[in-house]
């Protein structure tokens, strides 16, 4: 069954503090009518730093769509290829034994996708499958994990490597002034993450059982309006309690694997927000303790939209806290409302691939 192995991650080393930016935005919106407001809501995030690709006076600079995009494109290219080798490693893999690369990415395009880029440089095989996921925002980290995963359900031998690659400050908008702008702006921060789905072998959680859910009729709560000057972030003030129509899907879908998900060893969720962890703890029923990897996450880094919830799970493999079968359930929210889910139990894995003949010679239909 397949194994999501230890994620590798990296951020930027433009930091921006929380002190910072409020300084920044009594600065730049000393006007505001609703200045108290957003700073309240700021703080209240939790985030202590955030990492941008870029230094602090070039994000608040709007040089164009067209040229922000040639600054994703340049950074995808120069940062995601060490973070991928670091998730090959830690599942003791190559690139000629990847079948499938899901990329995730909310805060750039690109096209072809950087999928095509990285098997051409570096080493991947011609045969290997590309999915690119632009649309699911922050659900993607939990939409690629559950991609994955069915592919390798589908391909027993399979092996599937996760890209996450969010720069979200690549969608600074200086004339949006709404409060859900605003707050974002104090919020989201840049960050990538990669990891390895094996089909067969490997330490870490043994994907079993995944899901999806949409909340009716909020596709308008969370979206992108795509101006001549890019992505514009929109937020509905309605968001935050969104964990109180979820929780029952998170339930369900561990119900049909006859598990209580509120008796289990370990919580990755994506971090939105502390009020989103906060009701998972009381819908749930479960500690604040629970969710620590995600706030976290939350605190050092920001929302960094597909990426938080391979953060997080980083953050598990490195506590080494979770003993061998231990049960936890993996959760990404973003826009639809959607919820993309998934149940693993902890394996500790013989840390090699067990190849039979040359990845080369495999076909999946």
């Amino acid at each position: 069954m397949a194994v999501l192995c230890k994620p590798a991650v990296a951020v930027p080393d433009h930091v921006i503090t929380m002190e910072d930016t409020l300084e920044l935005a009594r600065d730049l919106h000393a006007h505001h009518s609703q200045l108290g407001l957003v700073l309240r809501l700021i703080e209240h995030t939790g985030v202590k730093e955030r990492h941008l690709v870029q230094p602090l006076d070039d994000v608040l600079r709007h040089p164009g769509f067209d040229v922000r995009s040639e600054i994703y494109e340049r950074e995808s290219k120069a940062r995601v290829p060490q973070v991928v080798r670091r998730a090959l490693d830690n599942a003791g893999t190559e690139p000629a034994d990847i079948d499938l690369i899901v990329y995730v990415s909310c805060t750039g395009f690109m096209m072809p996708s950087l999928t095509a880029w990285l098997i051409n440089e570096m080493g991947f095989r011609y045969e290997t499958r590309q999915m690119p996921i632009a649309q699911l925002g922050c659900a993607a980290g939990g939409a690629a994990i559950n991609r994955a995963h069915d592919f390798c359900v589908a391909y027993p031998d399979a092996n599937a490597l996760i890209v996450a690659c969010e720069f979200c400050s690549l969608c600074y908008q200086p004339t949006d002034l709404g409060v859900g702008s605003l707050l974002s702006n104090g919020l989201f921060g840049d960050g990538i993450a990669a990891a390895v789905v094996r089909g067969r072998g490997g330490t870490g959680v043994r994907l079993e059982r995944n899901g999806s859910y949409l909340i009716p009729h909020t596709e308008g709560w969370i979206s992108y309006a795509v101006r001549p000057t890019g992505f514009h972030f929109q937020l509905d003030k309605r968001v935050p309690g969104t964990m109180e129509p979820l929780s029952p899907a998170l339930q369900a879908v561990a119900a049909q694997h006859h598990w209580d998900a509120s008796a289990l060893d370990f919580y990755i969720v994506h971090a939105g927000g502390p009020r989103i962890l906060d009701d998972l703890c009381r819908f749930l029923d479960v500690p604040a303790e629970a969710f620590r990897f995600s706030r976290a996450t939350l605190t050092e880094y920001g929302n960094i939209a597909s990426a938080v919830v391979l953060d997080a799970l980083g953050r598990m493999f490195e506590e080494d806290s979770v003993g061998e079968s231990g049960r936890g359930l993996l959760a990404g929210f973003g826009p639809g409302i959607t919820a993309e889910m998934a149940l693993g139990t902890w394996v500790d894995g013989d840390g090699g691939v067990r190849t039979e003949q040359p990845r080369s010679d495999r076909r999946y239909a």
